[in-house]
């Protein structure tokens, strides 16, 4: 007969206690994959004119017009939309890869299902964010004058914040984390206490600033830190097993 969770146990579906050989788990480095690949397709690969680069190095205001779009290299947007997507991918395989190995044997953590739902958000959202980086890098290179600057500059103004704003769901499953860290006791406590900490800074950066692509700097790098921890560590989540 199959045995899902231990009744004694804080939270049902809980695991037994934990081995003292620590193990390698595969599956949580997905989300190490889709924080970096994250990271490179928001951040790294970010499209800006160089004026505008220039003018914020400097300490200077600078006011981009649809003139400065021909100055954006589309080479590096290319690149930003085939890592972004990758992105994606990774966001899905992991977040399927959760709801299968941690919300199937905690039937009663209404965080675990969070983990994943927010996941699943940022990877919707993502699409589009992605898509139009990807739209403008193409209009400016093989399908050069299909638009003209004011056109380009609508699609500009959408990837100014596009792979920044979705990353906020991602955002809110580091916070389930946190709380099934300390409230159910299934997630490492330094891991749960230190995204946690990240989660409410973003949050609270967002609400005191008013820039709401803040999620996107700092979760893709903080979620590649969560898949490698769970990875080498020794999270309860990371050991349910059914017992048969």
């Amino acid at each position: 007969m199959t045995q899902l969770f231990d009744p004694s146990s804080p939270v049902s579906g809980e695991d037994p206690p934990a081995p003292s050989r620590a193990r390698l788990t595969a599956w949580p480095l997905w989300a190490t994959l889709a924080g970096v690949a994250g990271t490179i397709g928001t951040v790294v690969t970010d499209m800006r004119p160089p004026a505008e680069t220039a003018a914020w190095r400097a300490g200077e205001d600078y006011t981009v017009t649809p003139a400065d779009i021909a100055t954006l290299e589309p080479v590096l947007g290319r690149v930003g939309h085939v890592v972004g997507l990758l992105a994606i991918v990774a966001l899905l395989v992991f977040a399927a890869a959760w709801r299968t190995r941690v919300e199937t044997h905690l039937p009663r953590s209404v965080a675990a299902r969070v983990v994943s739902s927010g996941l699943l958000i940022t990877a919707a959202a993502l699409t589009l964010g992605y898509g139009w980086r990807g739209a403008l890098s193409n209009y400016l290179g093989p399908e050069e004058g299909v638009y003209d600057t004011e056109g380009l500059f609508v699609y500009y103004m959408l990837t100014d914040f596009g792979a920044y704003l979705p990353w906020f769901g991602a955002l809110v499953s580091l916070l389930a984390i946190c709380w099934m860290a300390w409230r159910e006791r299934t997630v490492s406590r330094v891991l749960g206490t230190f995204v946690g900490v990240v989660a409410v800074f973003l949050a609270g950066a967002v609400v005191v600033t008013g820039v709401p692509g803040l999620p996107g700097t700092l979760t893709p790098p903080t979620l590649a830190l969560v898949g490698l921890w769970l990875a080498v560590g020794r999270s309860r989540v990371t050991r349910l097993e059914v017992v048969r």
